[in-house]
């Protein structure tokens, strides 16, 4: 459902990285101090991350998984989606966790997790493929640079003494 909402609006998901990227650090920082409010935003894009990847989709099972090293571009709607949908959760989580880097590789092991399950269940009627775990791990990349940004500005600074 999702890709074909992508397919007919392929824009979508530049727009959203742009967004993300110019709003992410502001809302991130904002968010530092906010722990309770971060954590269900955390829950929320955690949630939309598993219905995306984990929800039955219509089609036939596929055993195995396609091994493919394409890197997201703008004009590759599938491997932009993946990439953004990793976004908000790694802010979220580095913001929450004030260790982005741990989330960045908590991130990446999730995405396999989630490519490992779609390889297996194939029930889901879901494709494994190496594009979708390496455009997840870029998103969490880009993730973690944006939470590393946000717990920078959120940081208090250090006002010179007066004498």
């Amino acid at each position: 459902m999702l890709a074909t909402i992508l397919v007919e609006f392929p824009w979508m998901t530049t727009v959203a990285l742009v967004g993300l990227v110019v709003v992410g650090p502001l809302a991130g920082a904002w968010l530092a101090p906010r722990s309770r409010m971060t954590g269900v935003l955390l829950g929320l894009s955690t949630l939309v991350i598993a219905l995306a990847t984990l929800f039955p989709a219509s089609g036939e099972p596929v055993v195995g998984c396609t091994i493919e090293w394409d890197f997201p571009t703008l004009g590759a709607v599938e491997l932009m989606g993946n990439l953004v949908l990793f976004v908000p959760a790694v802010l979220l989580a580095g913001v929450l966790t004030q260790r982005p880097l741990g989330v960045l590789i908590a991130a990446s092991g999730a995405s396999l997790l989630v490519e490992v399950i779609q390889a297996f269940a194939t029930v889901l009627g879901r494709s494994c493929s190496t594009n979708d775990w390496l455009s997840n791990t870029l998103g969490a990349l880009l993730g973690t640079v944006l939470a590393a940004a946000a717990l920078r500005i959120a940081r208090p600074t250090a006002r010179p003494q007066q004498v």
